[in-house]
């Protein structure tokens, strides 16, 4: 039986090119997406720019925590999942926008911990579990309100679901700015503007922090480990 990877949020930016790189290694993968639409559209894609038929897409949204059970029932076994979906938010006290807040928060909080809870009599007892925070833990920005609170909280994840799906590891990766994401790629001035805070000077890739997630993701070493990758920032 080939390995089987669930990514959700695969459907674009990092987690994309996560499923690729797994598709080439010969791995099942499974993206889900919001919709099933686009992301049976993006496995098609997939497929055809790895010269494979090791990608499906499916529907897992996972800012409806409440539908996440009957999303994932068709998955009978799963030696990795990534967990990268998350919602843009721009939210600051004097602005708080409490409906972008609590979507934000219910899909990297809620919604990652129930696809766990969901799929956890199904991951392989050699399988893993990787989250996607961020540096905005670390180094908040105007408007990081609730991204700033989010990705901490997902460092106190990796420590309770370590425990709790022991022997399954559970890790995170926290990436910076990724300057050719697809989110960022159209803003080079803040991608130069970030270059200047980086102590190495250069500003990490997709391919960067595919590298580092699938070293967490394979290593048996690696249990409990929230994962900075972001050149250093001054």
């Amino acid at each position: 039986m080939s390995k089987q990877v669930l990514i959700v949020g695969g459907t674009t930016g990092i987690g994309r090119e996560l499923a690729a790189a797994y598709a080439r290694q010969g791995a099942s993968v499974i993206i889900a997406g919001r919709d099933s639409t686009g992301a049976e559209r993006t496995a098609k894609e997939l497929n055809a720019e790895t010269d494979t038929a090791q990608v499906r897409g499916i529907a897992a949204d996972l800012s409806k925590p409440e539908i996440l059970k009957d999303a994932l029932s068709g998955i009978d076994h799963v030696d990795a999942i990534v967990l990268t979906g998350m919602r843009r938010d721009n939210n600051t006290i004097a602005g708080y926008d409490i409906a972008g807040a609590t979507e934000l928060a219910i899909t990297k909080i809620v919604g990652y911990t129930t696809v766990v809870h969901a799929l956890r009599s199904r991951i392989s007892p050699t399988g893993s579990v990787l989250l996607f925070g961020g540096l905005a833990k670390d180094i908040p920005y105007p408007g990081s309100t609730t991204v700033t609170t989010v990705n901490a909280g997902v460092t106190g994840l990796v420590a309770t679901l370590a425990k709790e799906l022991a022997p399954v590891r559970v890790n995170a990766v926290h990436p910076g700015m990724v300057g050719d994401s697809p989110y960022w790629a159209d803003n080079q001035p803040a991608v130069e503007a970030a270059r200047a805070r980086i102590l190495t000077g250069v500003v990490p890739t997709m391919r960067d922090i595919v590298e580092g997630s699938m070293f967490l993701l394979e290593n048996p070493a690696a249990n409990g480990v929230n994962l900075d990758l972001n050149g250093g920032h001054a």
